[in-house]
């Protein structure tokens, strides 16, 4: 009976093993993909691995992250070992007090733990960064430790210290010779886990870092908002280094065994740090940035500006070439929301130069947060197009110079969609039953709620409240009756490869997708559309705003204006890119979605009110979860 259930528990344990390393087996095949594409192989290629090596970013990121676990592992190990020790020889109802004390924060939600240390740095007004990561990750690694610690200690009879000294040991030889050889398996795990958790963490590292400091984990998150096959590449390499380790960290006691010379008990003991080596190696071998300076004659020679931009949203030179020609350092970072960019600027943190949207900047004006340009200083404005300036939001351009602009609209099949149904029916093609189960919504409450608006003929701006609900129940139609996909992102690839036959989509990204599939189009209803703008700003509190209007001036001109667009695919401000790029011989030649429409009427600009974005919030949530039903 017992061996009829082998071969199902052998079939079970294969399933399982299939469905953990699949997905990592199919992330390094399309690391090695010539396309752009994150899902279509198109053939064997190094150039993500070439992409990555280059990138400056990646590698300080690969730097900081393996750093930081390497110290957080050895400091966490070390204090974890020495507190649970201490435990153990403290009375018991110590002892159970600390056990609860040492579980709370591994039982505590992530996010939770790092609100609260973001607001002890706040409070204390420490300077977020390298350290403060640090701090945080050996502060829940800790627990980790003292957790795997522990149960060794407990088994261990408690008067073996006093043996040892009672045979002539010192108590720390009684320590280091007798109690730590008996514990070594139980430290060795706790340092593992530590290493573990530090690698893996993102949630806390995100909100502890400050200054451009990323680990991996904050690089690719920012990363996955574009396609960027680079993802796959650094993730690769990581899983090489951690199966290295593992290797060499099972291979150790096998070779240390056939050593005659050497003590078992030595050998227990000099694992850990000879695993931390090979990780500081690996780190240290991998991570090196190349520093070198430049010439002396350079205007910002020395100083340090710091950027919060949207994630992906920069080209692959513009930063060293400005810093190559100013002789500035430039710190980037970036967010995923205009409302997180908010929350951090409202609260004090300094950036030289935001890049934020329409809406939020006139929100940001109204608070009081901008400070406004040196016309003296801004030497670009001529250069732009003149659809893009003067925008309601900041019609003098007092504080603010466009950075990308565009509008929103529908990315169709051509194959799938008849292009008189979009002439006819515009976003109301989203309630058409022809193309039901093959519709992707976009997850923004704005341009969902936009979408809706302009189909029922209303401002995409109005305050009604009336009009804001039959917007909703529009909503609720479409997800309803639809089946439709509510998605981010990976409408760019996914529509790159025709998965679906239409979907709402940035015209930035419609023009990638139009560039990788020439099968589809973009369309831009006759009732009007979201015409968004996203403008370089300088915040009130800005440490060196000379430096942000050099770098603005020098990103609004030709080579840093068409890095920008090339690399990244939405339109940029400056008309000359603009032609070049969309013109014959151009990256976005025939595309349309390239070239934002400036000449109808029913196109709008988004204007900030907190009453309006608290209702389309609330709204926007009941229609997700109406989506949830329906699938």
């Amino acid at each position: 009976m017992n061996k009829g259930k082998r071969p199902f528990g052998k079939i079970l344990m294969i399933l399982m093993i299939l469905f953990f390393y699949l997905p990592i087996g199919y992330m390094i095949i399309f690391s090695f993909n010539d396309g752009k594409s994150l899902t279509s192989f198109t053939g064997f290629s190094l150039r993500w691995y070439r992409h990555m090596l280059e990138s400056q970013d990646m590698m300080e990121a690969l730097y900081t992250t393996f750093s930081i676990a390497i110290l957080a592992t050895f400091i966490s190990t070390v204090v974890g070992t020495i507190s649970a020790i201490g435990l153990s020889k403290s009375k018991k109802v110590i002892r159970n007090v600390m056990d609860q004390v040492n579980n709370l924060p591994m039982m505590n939600p992530e996010i939770v733990t790092a609100i609260g240390f973001m607001l002890l740095f706040i409070t204390f007004k420490i300077e977020k960064g390298y350290m403060t990561m640090l701090l945080a990750h050996i502060a829940f690694c800790i627990p980790y430790v003292i957790l795997s610690v522990m149960p060794k200690i407990r088994s261990l009879d408690p008067n073996l210290a006093d043996a040892a000294m009672d045979l002539g040991a010192t108590p720390w030889q009684a320590l280091t010779k007798v109690i730590v050889p008996q514990i070594t398996p139980g430290i060795v795990s706790g340092a593992l886990i530590a290493f573990t958790m530090s690698v893996d963490d993102f949630i806390i590292s995100y909100f502890v870092t400050g200054r451009g400091v990323k680990n991996l984990s904050i690089v690719v998150y920012t990363m996955s908002k574009r396609v960027n096959p680079s993802i796959n590449a650094i993730s690769t390499l990581v899983v090489v280094i951690i199966t290295i380790v593992l290797v060499l960290i099972n291979l150790a006691p096998i070779l240390a065994a056939k050593s005659r010379k050497a003590e078992t008990v030595g050998k227990r003991r000099r694992l850990l740090p000879a695993a931390a080596a090979v990780f500081a190696a690996a780190a240290v071998g991998i991570c090196a940035v190349n520093l070198g300076g430049g010439g002396s004659n350079r205007p910002f020679e020395g100083q340090t500006l710091h950027i919060y931009n949207w994630g992906e949203y920069t080209g692959e030179n513009i930063i060293g070439d400005f810093e190559e020609e100013t002789g500035a350092s430039v710190v980037m970072e970036n967010f995923d929301s205009n409302e997180q960019m908010y929350i951090k600027v409202a609260n004090g943190e300094s950036y030289d130069i935001l890049v934020p949207s329409d809406y939020m900047i006139q929100r940001l004006i109204e608070e009081d947060l901008l400070q406004k340009l040196d016309p003296e200083k801004i030497t670009c404005m001529d250069l732009l197009a003149d659809a893009v300036k003067g925008l309601p939001y900041d019609p003098e351009n007092e504080y603010s110079v466009p950075y990308f602009w565009g509008t929103v609209g529908i990315v169709y099949d051509k194959n799938k969609v008849d292009l008189e149904d979009l002439e006819k029916e515009g976003f109301n093609i989203f309630l058409d039953e022809k193309y039901k189960g093959d519709v992707y919504l976009y997850d923004s409450e704005r341009d969902s709620f936009m979408m809706a608006l302009k189909a029922l003929g209303y401002s995409m701006n109005t305050e009604n409240e009336q009009e804001l609900q039959e917007a909703y129940d529009w909503l609720v139609q479409c997800v309803e009756t639809m089946d439709t996909e509510i998605v981010t992102d990976e409408i760019i690839d996914n529509m790159a490869q025709g998965r679906k036959a239409l979907g709402l989509i940035y015209s930035g990204d419609a023009s990638y997708v139009m560039a990788e599939n020439p099968d589809m189009g973009y369309y831009m209803p006759e009732s009007g559309t979201n015409l968004w703008s996203d403008a370089m700003v300088i915040p009130k509190n800005a440490k060196n705003p000379e430096l942000a209007h050099a770098f603005i001036n020098y990103a609004s001109e030709y080579d840093g204006a068409y890095d920008n667009s090339s690399y990244v695919g939405y339109t940029s401000a400056n008309q000359e890119v603009m032609d070049a790029l969309s013109g014959e011989g151009g990256d976005y030649e025939g595309i349309n979605a390239y070239i934002p429409r400036s000449d109808n009427e029913n196109d709008e600009v988004f204007v900030y009110n907190e009453d309006t974005k608290k209702i389309i919030s609330d709204l926007w949530s009941r229609v997700k979860i109406a989506a949830s039903n329906a699938g």
